[in-house]
């Protein structure tokens, strides 16, 4: 792979975080276990919290609209009439979070809470961000350099934060100009790129992507974003097609920067 030169025109460096600032493995065997093994208990813990109930309000419409797929787990709602009734109700959000889960869903409905339990046991210590070790000094450098920085990634803009304000590496929020998350639109959709760059005040050429999933390169190309596919362990293989077509890197430290000359 080696050096990969960044076009003069670029001003922002948008990352992906799930096998691109992060180990896969963090998210799948550290992030996602803890919520199936404490949604319950945590629910049980926060149920009369507005906050939790905003969570399970949300999660509710989003089982109305599930309703006609197969497997789909409704939530109904609370009457007050007993402690049964609300074990009832509770095991009924634990089980669809478990059955979005399963389905590797990256709906707003399950990020939101999700991203509240995290914090919850990132605020605790339970857990600490992964970051690959080339991450924090390659985004140095170009912040140095004069390179915005944002994040773009279907967790949730807190899941995000907490991500980087709790990482191995300590508090590295400073480091980044601003997240997205799917609120701006989906990442295999052109126009959520679209609206990113809108939303930074620049153009869709100005601004470098860095992804694992071919699909999300694909969706920012499409908006005339640069894009680059970064190849980490873990990560799902490339196809033959896939690997001569996009640039590719295999650590941040690759990227060269024109006005690092």
């Amino acid at each position: 792979m080696g050096v990969l030169p960044v076009p003069a025109e670029v001003r922002a460096i948008l990352l992906d975080i799930e096998g691109t600032t992060t180990p896969i493995a963090f998210v799948q065997e550290t992030l996602f276990p803890y919520i199936k093994d404490n949604v319950k208990e945590y629910l049980r813990a926060h149920w009369e919290e507005e906050e939790c109930q905003r969570d399970v309000g949300l999660l509710r419409k989003q089982a109305q609209e599930d309703s006609s797929l197969d497997g789909a787990v409704p939530i109904p709602l609370e009457s007050g009439s007993g402690e049964e009734e609300l074990e009832r109700i509770i095991q009924a959000v634990v089980d669809n979070v478990h059955w979005q889960m399963s389905l590797d869903r990256k709906t707003t409905a399950l990020k939101q809470l999700q991203g509240h339990m995290w914090r919850a046991a990132y605020a605790t210590g339970h857990v600490k961000g992964e970051l690959f070790e080339d991450v924090v000094p390659a985004i140095r450098k170009w912040r140095e350099a004069g390179m915005k920085v944002y994040i773009y990634s279907s967790g949730s803009v807190e899941a995000q934060k907490l991500l980087f304000g709790y990482s191995t590496e300590g508090d590295i929020l400073e480091l980044f100009d601003g997240h997205f998350d799917t609120k701006i639109g989906p990442k295999v959709e052109s126009e959520s790129y679209r609206r990113i760059a809108a939303s930074i005040g620049c153009a869709t050429n100005n601004i470098l992507f860095l992804t694992d999933v071919p699909r999300e390169a694909n969706a920012a190309e499409e908006a005339d974003t640069h894009v680059a596919v970064v190849i980490r362990p873990g990560n799902a293989g490339l196809t033959d097609d896939e690997k001569s077509y996009y640039s590719l890197i295999s650590s941040f430290t690759e990227l060269f920067l024109p006005s690092s000359t």
